[in-house]
């Protein structure tokens, strides 16, 4: 039976109870440290992780009996050149585990007599599976960030062209250009805002449409579903929404403050499955269809470059009372409630 003594004051000595302390703060960093005989057998541990031995590393266990098979080998050939020559080493090891593996680095130390014989191999675990996963998850947050800015970067670029394209000089092309980069910066923002899960069509409305009205309460008119548009979508339907408002306030209804226009949706199945959307802009002609023709407002995007981008089709009419838009948009490119 071990004593312990006391000062002349009657306190505990400070040095009692410190190897049991130090123990819980290795628990505590998730540290492990073995103390093993020159031959590889257990001799004493603290705060070993339970991923690897649920039973614990029981005194003359060796490294195979609490590791995988694969990863005790390698650490005993470690352990080995250690051994050969007292130089510590470091390396890292998998454990599998039923989230996936835990990793863990580990420093291989050994213990010398004064006369500089090794007596014992000390090993130091530290678990670094959190830190791995932040890594992995950053990771591939920047793949996806690299590859959304890229999608964005050709969307912009087909804007720049085909705004160049129809305009008649630098002036007009800034003007043109500039609004559309501020309707992707809008949709953009609803992206982000959602973590890049997209928007919904009335969001989009909001961002893209009422902001040239009047009064939006009455300028504007929604019918039928408010479904949930994928970040691709997102971007090019709000692309679609600023050409037909643009055009609407500079030649439709929109320009005298009191009119109205319609934006529904209507389901066309097409015999496939999941039916497709189609996205309706419906309005009351307020110029010469032949002058609107003529000024191109954006029809390229509207029939062309949006479609294209959604797998989708489009069609848009220039009637003696009505100018009307119709984007079938494939099932794949939103959710329903």
């Amino acid at each position: 039976m071990s004593t312990e003594k006391g000062t002349s004051d009657g306190r505990r000595p400070a040095s009692a109870g410190v190897g049991a302390n130090l123990a819980r703060a290795l628990e505590n960093c998730d540290i492990s440290v073995i103390y093993q005989d020159p031959g590889g057998s257990v001799v004493w541990t603290r705060g070993v992780s339970p991923a690897w031995n649920s039973g614990g590393v029981a005194a003359g266990s060796r490294d195979g009996d609490f590791l995988p098979e694969d990863e005790a080998e390698r650490l005993w050939k470690l352990k080995e050149t250690v051994l050969a020559d007292g130089v510590s080493r470091t390396a890292q090891i998998s454990v599998p585990d039923a989230s996936g593996a835990r990793w863990f680095n580990i420093w291989v130390d050994a213990d010398c007599t004064d006369s500089g014989a090794i007596r014992g191999l000390l090993t130091t675990a530290v678990e670094t599976t959190e830190q791995r996963r932040r890594e992995q998850t950053l990771r591939t947050l920047l793949r996806e960030v690299s590859h959304r800015s890229k999608n964005l970067l050709s969307i912009i670029q087909s804007i720049a062209t085909q705004t160049g394209r129809y305009s008649g000089g630098i002036d007009s092309f800034l003007v043109r250009f500039r609004g559309r980069i501020q309707s992707l910066a809008s949709s953009q923002d609803l992206v982000t805002s959602s973590n890049w899960r997209g928007a919904r069509l009335q969001e989009l409305v909001a961002g893209q449409v009422a902001r040239y009205c009047a009064d939006p309460q009455r300028n504007i008119r929604l019918e039928g579903e408010n479904p949930y548009f994928n970040p691709n979508a997102a971007l090019h339907i709000g692309l679609a929404l600023h050409e037909l408002a643009v055009n609407s306030v500079s030649y439709g209804v929109l320009a005298a403050g009191d009119g109205s226009v319609t934006i529904s949706t209507e389901r066309d199945s097409g015999g496939q499955g999941m039916s497709d959307l189609v996205l309706i802009w419906s309005e009351a002609s307020a110029s010469d269809p032949d002058v609107l023709k003529e000024k191109r407002f954006g029809s390229v995007a509207l029939e062309r470059v949006v479609p294209a981008s959604l797998g989708g089709s489009a069609s848009l009419a220039f009637g003696p009372v009505e100018l009307g838009y119709r984007l079938t948009i494939p099932a794949h490119n939103f959710e329903s409630d």
